[in-house]
């Protein structure tokens, strides 16, 4: 599927931001602009895939080298 390119602790901040905007949703979604916490799916959906395609795009990885 996709390499891997996100380490423990920005998947771990991935997945609590993206719950914590979903949640913001559930909480205020009626508003006007309720509909921006729908961007919480982002963060959530490459925290729980462990891959980021932005970071693929750039070269980047927050995953640790692999010690040979």
């Amino acid at each position: 599927m996709f390499k891997k390119n996100v380490g423990s602790l920005d998947r771990i901040l991935r997945i609590v931001l993206g719950v914590a905007l979903l949640a913001g949703f559930v909480i205020n979604g009626a508003s006007g602009y309720g509909w921006l916490y729908l961007i919480g799916i982002v963060p959530l959906a490459t925290g729980l895939m462990s891959s980021c395609p932005l970071y693929s795009l750039f070269g980047m990885s927050t995953c640790p080298m692999k010690k040979d």
